[in-house]
């Protein structure tokens, strides 16, 4: 069964989960960060049905998160490359797994990445853009973007 679509709703997050929401569909954009580059390969690392592949393999297409490139004529085949708008989920997919790895991986997490510079496990810390802060949720507060129709997105004030 098909879940309601969030096209009309007001928010990006609904708007990012009306791409990448899809059941297997980060799964896929995980292993294409990884490098992970044709049909088979994502099919055998996932264990994923065909269709199912190749429907999402669509839709990432058409949603400029993923490039279908030919590398063979006959029969054609094709890599299926990320695009500068797929690669930037690394920072989303990697929130995932930092928060997989925290609460459900009881005998630690199975993938780390480390920074290249100083061979270090690299975690993503949230941090102001504006003055370099460490932050967590009670540092910050809502307010409307120019891109709000209705203030429903503000929570809800206490009384």
């Amino acid at each position: 069964m098909r879940r309601t679509s969030f096209e009309d709703m007001n928010c990006s997050l609904a708007q990012c989960l009306e791409v990448v929401g899809e059941w297997w569909t980060l799964l896929i954009v995980r292993d294409a960060l990884l490098g992970v580059t044709r049909f088979d390969d994502f099919r055998e690392r996932l264990g994923i049905a065909r269709n199912v592949l190749t429907q999402r393999l669509e839709h990432l297409v058409e949603h400029d998160i993923l490039a279908r490139e030919p590398y063979q004529d006959n029969p054609v085949r094709h890599d299926y490359r990320l695009t500068p708008k797929g690669r930037s989920l690394w920072l989303v997919v990697t929130a995932m797994r930092q928060w997989g790895d925290e609460w459900a991986a009881p005998s630690g997490p199975p993938l780390e990445l480390v920074h290249k510079t100083c061979e270090h496990t690299a975690a993503i810390e949230p941090v102001c853009s504006h003055c370099g802060e460490h932050v967590t949720l009670p540092d910050l507060h809502a307010v409307l973007g120019p891109g709000a129709r209705t203030p429903a997105l503000l929570p809800i004030p206490v009384h």
